[in-house]
């Protein structure tokens, strides 16, 4: 079983890509941990970030074919954090899994507000380690530093609120087309994000466990 995770920035797509390959066991697949593994591409990625656009789908579809040709497991199952982005993108990648005889069986778009992405954002830390906080649960009025390697926490370059805020415009502009490319082979499934990151993995497991039955 094979998903994608969509979302704007502040959405929680991160943590709950982390809850979901923990339940299930799948591959994660996010855009920044490939563009990670291939180091070259890592400046070109954090150029974009920095200026609050999109990377060129040319580079995206690149690196991310890359990835999914080193991942020679990938038939266990998998789940796209955040990619595609874009209708080419999504075509792209359509392209890729059909010549592994893989689909995608369900896409989940955690919809939440551009208020309520600014809120989340603003108060988000992260470590070089990887982890990530939210500072109104995590800040005790001390030094913030990570509970798993005591590193001191950050705030990462593009979660500046201008930046945010062109990312989320960015995002919206681009949003819409995707809908409805993935409505249209109804494997869209809308996600109520306002909610805490509990009962929004539970909605998104619910939908899982039901894709999962009905395969058998």
């Amino acid at each position: 079983m094979n998903y994608i995770l969509l979302g704007p920035p502040g959405a929680g797509k991160g943590t709950q890509a982390k809850k979901i390959v923990e339940c299930f066991g799948m591959v994660h697949l996010s855009t920044g941990d490939a563009f990670r593994e291939f180091k070259k591409f890592s400046k070109v990625l954090d150029k974009f970030l920095l200026s609050g656009h999109l990377v060129p789908d040319k580079i995206v579809i690149t690196v991310v074919k890359k990835y999914i040709n080193k991942k020679d497991h990938i038939g266990r199952g998998f789940l796209f954090d955040g990619f595609p982005r874009t209708i080419q993108q999504a075509k792209e990648l359509d392209i890729i899994l059909k010549s592994k005889n893989l689909k995608i069986d369900a896409v989940f778009l955690i919809d939440i507000c551009f208020e309520e992405a600014i809120k989340r954002v603003m108060k988000r830390r992260v470590c070089k380690c990887g982890a990530s906080y939210n500072t109104e649960v995590f800040y005790q009025g001390e030094v913030e530093k990570c509970n798993v390697c005591g590193c001191r926490l950050i705030q990462r370059n593009d979660d500046e609120k201008d930046i945010v805020k062109k990312r989320f415009s960015i995002y919206e502009k681009h949003l819409n087309p995707l809908i409805e490319y993935y409505r249209k082979d109804r494997t869209l499934v809308n996600i109520n994000g306002s909610q805490n990151e509990e009962d929004i993995f539970e909605q998104i497991k619910k939908q899982i466990n039901r894709c999962c039955l009905s395969k058998l």
